[in-house]
């Protein structure tokens, strides 16, 4: 081994250098289809992941285009990384340039991030078709190129493509760019599985064989095209990788990278490392969340540890296991990740799941098994006629405290309006246009209310026409505001005398909730869930019901 080799520098990382997590969710993963980041974008991502506590951010290749360049000279000026250490993405030099006269290779150095990783061919049929280069001059292109950034005092990690395809044609040479990017000075070389197609058992045989073969320190980045790439970046680690390449929710090219939440997790709760400071993992859904609103893609509700789903139980023999025991039925305490157990109502619900449900809403059914048996028979009644409550949390509340409060001791259920009739108009002009109005007639606090109002469509009309009843004695409403609307044909009926199911989501600025509808159409659907979407907004806003 070269002194250059020996003598590496020390860890950046808040954590020390034992163990590096490096997102690449700004380069790699800006590479997925339907995502186009901004100089601010990019920013507000790399500030989240700071925050979430990473220890490399690769934030794009400078000179490659004006916006990564100019991410780097912001990115410089405008954040002050805690735990993370800003790297520069490029490429050896160019065959038959000396590194210092390539533009590209100056443009990581004027870039000053403290660290570069720089792509290297490690497949020698990507050498010779690709390059169009020999194998020889590709090993002195990785060599001069870690030489003349180590020389200018930046840490360099060595991304080793197509390494395991490479590996598998020509195992060899494969190795020969490990070694050569190593003994120049390489703190860390990367194997990418950059097409995906490998497996973990694959995965955890090579890495082994190389670790022991090149004693250079080893990192992993594997895409996800056959499903396998956090079991893949496990599986690099079992063998001996001490660095993982992931990006925020596995975004990337194709069907993605290996995602750093899943990753991260199985890490510091899973293996036990210690790889994030003090309390970050907490943060996790919260993290993984507001960098889906940066790129703007809806949270996949089905991922690991941070989906909305990853904690909901549906069915009621996992219900009666929860209420005894919630690690049952849980791998591990939502809280870890900062997302939260969920109950879900359906007709596959028993006592034990609305018991639950109830304690999750803050009211306590436990002990009056009557209430309970009525709650259940109602909730499967309704869901026979078409109603879903594992999605409209808010109108289950509502039926919920409705059956609380019918007949025994305490009075009847009240609400802040009663319906005395509504109407929807489409009107059809001779030039093709509509024009939709509707009208509404309710009772609230004592006075009848008459309101008309347009919209762009009926269902705009009608809540336009009850927003303009009610505001005046609700002023809260004003607060309020659709944010979602959804509509769906029920099965079972036939062309237009099916039946409707429409949710609705609401929101007040400080959080949202879903409510349901179901009717023969979906006005009167939409109507059923817009009002109690303003009825549980108002109970939310803690206004008093009505007598």
């Amino acid at each position: 081994m070269t002194d250059a080799a020996a003598s590496r520098q020390p860890g950046d990382a808040s954590l020390g250098d034992a163990f590096h997590v490096f997102d690449t969710t700004l380069r790699d993963g800006a590479q997925r289809e339907g995502i186009n980041l901004s100089v601010a974008d990019k920013l507000t991502i790399a500030r989240h992941l700071d925050d979430f506590g990473v220890g490399f951010i690769e934030g794009g290749w400078p000179g490659a285009n004006p916006r990564d360049t100019e991410f780097f000279r912001r990115a410089r000026e405008e954040i002050d990384f805690r735990h993370a250490r800003l790297v520069a993405f490029g490429a050896t030099r160019r065959a038959g340039v000396a590194a210092a006269d390539d533009p590209q290779v100056r443009a990581l150095v004027d870039s000053r991030a403290p660290v570069v990783t720089i792509v290297a061919k490690a497949h020698d049929r990507h050498v010779e078709l690709a390059l169009r280069t020999t194998l020889e001059e590709n090993l002195a292109m990785v060599r001069d190129t870690v030489e003349h950034l180590r020389e200018r005092g930046r840490r360099v990690f060595v991304d080793c493509e197509h390494f395991f395809d490479g590996y598998q044609a020509d195992p060899e040479y494969a190795k020969r760019v490990v070694r050569t990017a190593y003994e120049a000075g390489a703190d860390v070389v990367v194997l990418c599985d950059t097409n995906g197609g490998m497996l973990p058992a694959q995965i955890q045989a090579v890495v082994r064989t190389v670790h022991a073969d090149t004693g250079a320190r080893l990192g992993i980045h594997a895409q996800d095209d056959t499903g396998c790439a956090v079991a893949n970046t496990l599986a690099a680690v079992d063998a001996g990788a001490t660095h993982v390449q992931c990006t925020a929710n596995g975004y990337g090219e194709r069907v993605g990278n290996a995602n750093l939440f899943s990753v991260v997790a199985a890490l510091q709760l899973k293996y036990g490392m210690k790889v994030l400071p003090e309390g970050a993992l907490r943060e996790m859904t919260r993290i993984s969340h507001a960098i889906a609103e940066v790129v703007n893609l809806t949270p996949s509700t089905h991922q690991p540890y941070v989906g909305v789903s990853a904690f909901a139980h549906k069915a009621g023999l996992h219900a009666s296991a929860i209420k005894v025991d919630p690690d049952l039925y849980q791998h591990i305490d939502p809280e870890l990740v900062g997302n939260r157990l969920r109950m879900l109502v359906s007709d596959m619900a028993g006592r034990a799941s609305i018991e639950l449900k109830g304690q999750e809403l803050g009211i306590d059914l436990s002990g009056d098994r009557e209430l309970v048996g009525r709650i259940v028979e109602r909730v499967k009644e309704r869901e026979l006629r078409g109603y879903s409550y594992e999605a409209a949390d808010a109108s289950f509340e509502l039926l919920l405290r409705e059956e609380l409060l019918r007949g025994g001791a305490e009075e009847r259920f009240r609400s802040f309006f009663t319906t005395e009739s509504w109407r929807a108009i489409v009107e059809n002009r001779p030039d093709g246009s509509h024009a939709n109005e509707a009208t509404v007639k309710l009772w609230a606090k004592g006075e009848r209310i008459v309101s008309t109002a347009e919209g762009n469509g009926p269902v705009n009309a009608l809540d336009r026409a009850l927003r303009l009843a009610l505001e005046r004695i609700y002023p809260e409403l004003a607060q309020m505001e659709l944010v979602d609307y959804k509509v769906r044909i029920l099965a079972g009926t036939h062309g237009t005398e099916s039946t409707t199911r429409v949710l609705v989501s609401t929101g007040d600025g400080g959080g949202e909730w879903s409510t349901v509808g179901v009717a023969d159409n979906v006005i009167a659907a939409s109507w059923q869930a817009l009002v109690d979407a303003y009825t549980y907004g108002l109970l939310r806003a803690g206004v008093e019901p009505q007598g």
